[in-house]
């Protein structure tokens, strides 16, 4: 095969570069779902997209239970002070009482127990006096008889989970409390990662003269991790033109998505953009965006056909701002999700003063603060600098600052992604 001799164009794609949201639009319309299932137990589910609809076989809980601990009567009305039924036993979850109760009648009744048939009120246990068989009601009580619908989760045949959903903590302990016990999920799409620098050194290993310890794949596998997304190969290679060939094509075999970091611009270096021209096509290159302009977005054939390609900057900060904004939306729609995810938006008073010039839209980091009033407030890292990483330590946002924009003052309202993880 020819070697390369020089890097690709300069300025294929204008000066600019595209728009974020049309980046994102080119992309994702260009990437289809990948075909294959994995059937797993929920205790491995988490994460995963549901690849299968799934409804209620049967109504939750599947009778009518006390909301509290107390006294359940037979009767369908509201008590009065100074009623009285006599106590006839006892229901407890898992030991029901085992007889139809009549008016006049009471039973000692547990949180989450059963009620029995002719059962139509729950006392709560401090409004009542009881002796060994009398059960009198000492103080007034509300209109609510503390009794939880023998649907109150769902009915039979509701709809629990819609196919391309992603699993969460919450969904998946509803799915088990309605019987499911294993689902059919979409195989994780298999990332293959290349990091291209003459300069990097493995952390660890001594640093030659002008040298700098690699972090990007440190960096960018614990963000895919944390997304449930993991990188199944990767190639930490200089910028020399044959290796860097060997490597996306290596990987373009055993993957379904290639990823590079570093060697996407025009530099002497910079030799991705020409191999990825050679392997297959780059669609677009350059983002309007700061930080992460040179991206690079297209496929490299394989024997299957083509896989994706993203090259994301070499800059740290730069390579994980563009990896959440447009290889996260992408990954999910590999794997099938019906529609991607992405950061909810809000709105937050700047919390310190910003020192900027109108340019490029910016992705600048805070951490985000409350003050005394309950507003949400950011806090700007003193330094965005897209090489260093510790602007990203403690940020909670991803402030969004229009590209005509210049300086900002302490109490100016700003669009925010609130990239903190959901828990539930």
């Amino acid at each position: 095969m020819e070697v390369a001799t020089v890097p690709g164009p300069v300025e294929p794609y204008g000066r600019e570069g595209l728009p974020l949201s049309e980046a994102r639009h080119r992309l994702l319309a260009d990437i289809s779902p990948i075909n294959a299932l994995d059937n797993l137990p929920l205790d491995e589910a988490l994460g995963r997209v549901n690849a299968k609809s799934i409804n209620a076989p049967v109504s939750i809980p599947g009778f009518r239970a006390s909301i509290m601990d107390g006294y359940a009567l037979g009767q369908h009305h509201q008590p009065r002070v100074g009623q009285q039924w006599t106590l006839q036993g006892r229901s407890a979850p898992g030991s029901p009482f085992d007889r139809v109760l009549n008016a006049g009648e009471a039973i000692r009744i547990l949180t989450g127990a059963p009620l029995p048939e002719g059962a139509g009120w729950v006392l709560p246990q401090e409004c009542v006096e009881t002796s060994q068989t009398q059960l009198t009601l000492a103080a007034e009580v509300s209109d609510q008889p503390w009794i939880r619908a023998e649907d109150e989760e769902c009915k039979a045949g509701d709809r629990l989970i819609n196919h391309g959903q992603r699993l969460t903590p919450s969904q998946l302990g509803r799915l088990a409390g309605c019987g499911v016990a294993t689902l059919e999920v979409h195989r994780k799409p298999r990332i293959g990662l290349v990091i291209s620098g003459d300069e990097i050194v493995p952390a660890g290993l001594e640093r030659r003269a002008g040298a700098i310890w690699e972090s990007n794949s440190t960096l960018l596998e614990a963000i895919l991790n944390s997304l449930h997304q993991v990188v199944h190969a990767k190639y930490v290679v200089p910028d020399q033109p044959e290796e860097l060939r060997r490597a996306l094509a290596e990987l373009s075999k055993t993957c379904d998505v290639v990823v590079s970091t570093g060697g996407i611009s025009a530099g002497d270096s910079d030799w991705i953009r020409a191999l990825v021209n050679e392997l297959g096509q780059v669609s677009f290159w350059k983002l309007f965006l700061k930080p992460g302009r040179p991206f690079a977005f297209g496929h490299i054939k394989s024997q299957e056909g083509t896989v994706p390609f993203f090259g994301l900057p070499g800059n740290p900060v730069a390579a994980a701002i563009t990896a959440l904004q447009l290889l996260w939306p992408a990954l999910q729609i590999l794997e099938g999700q019906q529609e991607p995810e992405y950061f909810p938006r809000i709105k937050v008073k700047l919390a310190n003063a910003l020192a900027r010039r109108p340019g490029r839209p910016e992705l600048a980091r805070a951490r985000l603060e409350v003050n005394a009033n309950g507003e949400l407030m950011a806090r700007v890292s003193d330094s965005q600098a897209s090489s260093r990483i510790g602007s990203l330590v403690q940020s909670d946002l991803l402030l969004e600052i229009p590209a005509e924009t210049g300086g900002l003052k302490a109490g100016e309202t700003l669009w925010a992604q609130l990239i903190r993880s959901r828990l539930l």
